[in-house]
C-alpha cells in the first residue's frame, strides 16, 4: 500500500495566496490542537512571505509566532519554505547569516526545510542544504518548475540528481503557478522517480484549475507527497482542497489514513476567520487560465492585485499580465517564484504603467542582469541589458562567494535594540523596516494595520456620488492625500472613517456638529503623530516642466541621493523608492541643478508629486 501523505498549508501559502499574507497568530492558535491531532505529514507555517508580512504590516515578531506555534503543535513537523541564499529576504546573504538564520529556525521549531532558489542555480542551495542537515533537520530540495524553451524534463532530472547528492532527504517539484498539467506531471514524476532515490513531494497551485488533477496523476506516478489546503482557504490562486483529495483517495492503495470529519470542522473554524480579512480578498475569477501564458504564482497574484488596486490601475491588469512573460523573455527566462516573481513583476508594472517599456529599470532588474542572483536560465535580451546596465562586468561565479562575513558586522548595526540573536536576523532580512519595528516596539508602539469592520464593505461597495472619495487637503503649508477607503456605522454624531493618508492606512473618528449629513466621501482630518507630506517641511507641488522628479508609482523614500546645489546629468539616480517589495532607483529625467527636495527617507509618495526639482541647463 503506497499511502499518500499530506503536508497543509493553510497556515501559510493559503492565506499568502488568498488574503495577501494578513492572517495573525491570534487566528491559528486557538485551531492548532484540532490541526496537531488531524495525520499531516506536516504542517507549513513559516517562511515565505510571513516573515516580511508580520513585521511590515502586523507589527508581529515572527520569532515568537514560530516559538508559539511549536508550543501548540507539539506532535507535528512544522515546515517553512527557505528561498536558499536569499534565505527571506529579497537579496543573497553570506554563508555566515544563511547558517545562522538555518539553525536559529531549528531552535525555534522548524522541522522541514523546503529549500529552493528563484533561479534553479543548485550553487545557490548548497549551503542551505548543508546548514539544515548539520541543524539535524530535514532538508527538501526543491524544483521550481517552469516552461520555457531551456526548461525540460532532463533539465529536471539533472538538477534533482545534483538536490539528492547535495544530501536532500526528499525531493520537491514546486509548480508556484499552476502550469503543471496532469500528463506532463505523469512524466516529470516518473523521469525524475528513475533517477533519484529520495521520495517525491508535489505542489502546484489551482490557479488554473488543474491542480488537483496534477497531484492525482503525479501520485499514480511515484509522488507519495502532496501540498493541499483546507477549504476555506483553498482552490484559486491556493492549492487542491485538503479534504476533497482526502475523499478522492479513500479506499484506495493512496488512502491517507485521515478523517474527513475532522478536517470539516478546521475548515469550519477558519471560513469563520476569513471573513476577519475581506479587505484584503483578491478580486478576479476563481480559476484564470491567463496563468498558463504570464505564470505569475499564486503568492504574488494576490498581492499583484492589491498594489494596483491601491494605485488605482487595477483595470491594467491584463496588461500587466500580457507584459511580464515579455519581462520574462528578456531576462533569460527565470522561474517566477519569490524574488524572481518580483522582479519580473514589478518591471512589467513599470514598463506598463510607465509609458514606454524599461523607462525605468529596478535596482534589482540590474543586479539580476550582472549575475548578482545567479545564472540566467537562458540568453538575456542583449539590448535591454545594455539599456539597463551598460557595459558593466556580469559575474560568473556564486554570487555570495563574492561576500565577506556579515553577521558581527549586523550585530553591531542593531546592537541598540536587539534583545536576541533574531532580533538581529530580523534586521538582517529587512533593514529599513526591521529597524522600525524593533523601534516600535522598543518604545510599546507597535500597532498592527487596522482591520476594517464588516459594516463598511456596504461602504465601500456603494460609495457616494456627490462626494469625493480621493482629493488632497492643504493644512499649514502641508498638503496631504487623503483615500477614503470606508466607513463604519457612528452614534451619538460620531462616525469612524478608514482611509489611506499619503499611503498609509488610518482609522480616524468624524464628529458630527451640525446637521450636515455625513458622507463616504468626507475630508478626515491628519492623525496626529503621521508622515508629513513634505518630508523638509514644505508642501510638494504638481509637476509642471521637464525638471520635475516624479515616480512612476507609488512608493516609500529609501534612499535621497541628491541635496538642493547639487549638479546632476540626465539619467543619474536622484532617489530609491520601494514600490511592490522592490527597490526603483529614480533618475533625472534632465541635466541641471538640483533647486529643491520634497522628499526624505521614509515618507511616502504618489505619482502625482514633484519629490526633487532640478533646473534644466
Amino acid at each position: 500500500m503506497t499511502q499518500v501523505k499530506i503536508t497543509e498549508l493553510v497556515l501559510r501559502d493559503g492565506h499568502q495566496s488568498l488574503i495577501a499574507t494578513r492572517m495573525r497568530t491570534e487566528d491559528m492558535l486557538p485551531i492548532c490542537g484540532k490541526l496537531d491531532k488531524a495525520g499531516f505529514w506536516s504542517l507549513e507555517a513559516w517562511g515565505g512571505a510571513t516573515f516580511d508580512a508580520c513585521v511590515r504590516f502586523l507589527k508581529e515578531d515572527p520569532w515568537e509566532r514560530l516559538a508559539k506555534l511549536r508550543r501548540a503543535l507539539p506532535n507535528s513537523r512544522i515546515q517553512m519554505l527557505l528561498r536558499g541564499q536569499n534565505l527571506l529576504g529579497y537579496r543573497h546573504y553570506p554563508d555566515d547569516v544563511v547558517r545562522a538564520f538555518v539553525q536559529k529556525s531549528a531552535d525555534n521549531g522548524i522541522d522541514v526545510f523546503r529549500v529552493f532558489d528563484a533561479m534553479n542555480d543548485v550553487r545557490n542551495m548548497r549551503v542551505s542544504i548543508e546548514a539544515v542537515k548539520a541543524a539535524g533537520k530535514h532538508a527538501e530540495g526543491t524544483i521550481s518548475y517552469t516552461t520555457s524553451p531551456v526548461h525540460d524534463i532532463p533539465y529536471y532530472v539533472a538538477m534533482a540528481r545534483q538536490l539528492e547528492a547535495m544530501g536532500s532527504d526528499t525531493l520537491a517539484i514546486k509548480d508556484m503557478a499552476g502550469l503543471l498539467t496532469p500528463y506532463t506531471t505523469a512524466e516529470l514524476v516518473k523521469a525524475l522517480k528513475a533517477a533519484v532515490s529520495i521520495p517525491i513531494h508535489l505542489h502546484s497551485h489551482a490557479t488554473s484549475g488543474l491542480a488537483s488533477m496534477v497531484h492525482m496523476k503525479g501520485v499514480e506516478a511515484g509522488a507519495v507527497m502532496v501540498d493541499t489546503c483546507i477549504s476555506a482557504f483553498a482552490e484559486g490562486a491556493s492549492h487542491p482542497t485538503t479534504e476533497s483529495l482526502v475523499a478522492a483517495f479513500a479506499g484506495t492503495q493512496y488512502d491517507t489514513g485521515m478523517d474527513l470529519g475532522a478536517l470539516q470542522e478546521i475548515a469550519a473554524y477558519f471560513r469563520e476567520v476569513r471573513k476577519k480579512y475581506w479587505q484584503f480578498e483578491m478580486s478576479g475569477p476563481q480559476v484564470d487560465t491567463r496563468i498558463l501564458v504570464s505564470q505569475v504564482p499564486g503568492g504574488m497574484i494576490s498581492n499583484l492585485t492589491n498594489q494596483l488596486k491601491e494605485q488605482g490601475a487595477l483595470n491594467r491588469m491584463d496588461d500587466v499580465l500580457a507584459e511580464i512573460p515579455r519581462v520574462r523573455e528578456d531576462l533569460g527566462f527565470p522561474p517566477l517564484v519569490t524574488p524572481t516573481s518580483q522582479i519580473v513583476g514589478t518591471q512589467a508594472v513599470l514598463n506598463v504603467l510607465t509609458g514606454g517599456r524599461y523607462k525605468s529599470v529596478t535596482n534589482e532588474v540590474k543586479n539580476y542582469l550582472l549575475g548578482r542572483y545567479g545564472a540566467a536560465p537562458g540568453k538575456v535580451n542583449e539590448e535591454v541589458k545594455k539599456l539597463a546596465v551598460g557595459e558593466q562586468e556580469v559575474i560568473t561565479c556564486r554570487p555570495a562567494d563574492l561576500f565577506s562575513d556579515e553577521l558581527d558586522k549586523l550585530r553591531v548595526e542593531a546592537e541598540a535594540l536587539a534583545k536576541t540573536d533574531e532580533d538581529v536576523l530580523t534586521y538582517a532580512m529587512f533593514p529599513d523596516i526591521g529597524r522600525t519595528f524593533l523601534q516600535e516596539r522598543a518604545a510599546g508602539t507597535l500597532t498592527p494595520e487596522p482591520l476594517l469592520p464588516p459594516e463598511s464593505r456596504e461602504a465601500l461597495s456603494c460609495p457616494a456620488v456627490y462626494a469625493p472619495s480621493e482629493f488632497n487637503v492643504t493644512l499649514h503649508g502641508e498638503t496631504y492625500h487623503i483615500r477614503i477607503k470606508g466607513t463604519g456605522h457612528g452614534s451619538e454624531g460620531q462616525r469612524p472613517f478608514y482611509v489611506h493618508v499619503d499611503g498609509v492606512a488610518e482609522e480616524v473618528l468624524l464628529e458630527a456638529l451640525d446637521e450636515v449629513e455625513v458622507t463616504p466621501g468626507a475630508i478626515a482630518p491628519r492623525k496626529a503623530g503621521g508622515k508629513k507630506d513634505g518630508g523638509v517641511g514644505k508642501a510638494r507641488p504638481r509637476p509642471t516642466h521637464p525638471g520635475c522628479v516624479t515616480t512612476a508609482m507609488p512608493g516609500t523614500i529609501v534612499d535621497v541621493k541628491v541635496k538642493a546645489g547639487d549638479k546632476v546629468k540626465a539619467g543619474d539616480g536622484v532617489l530609491v523608492i520601494e514600490a511592490m517589495k522592490m527597490e526603483n532607483e529614480v533618475q533625472a529625467p534632465v541635466s541641471g541643478v538640483v533647486t529643491n527636495v520634497f522628499v526624505a527617507k521614509g515618507d511616502a509618495v504618489t505619482p502625482d508629486q514633484v519629490l526633487v526639482e532640478i533646473q534644466p541647463e
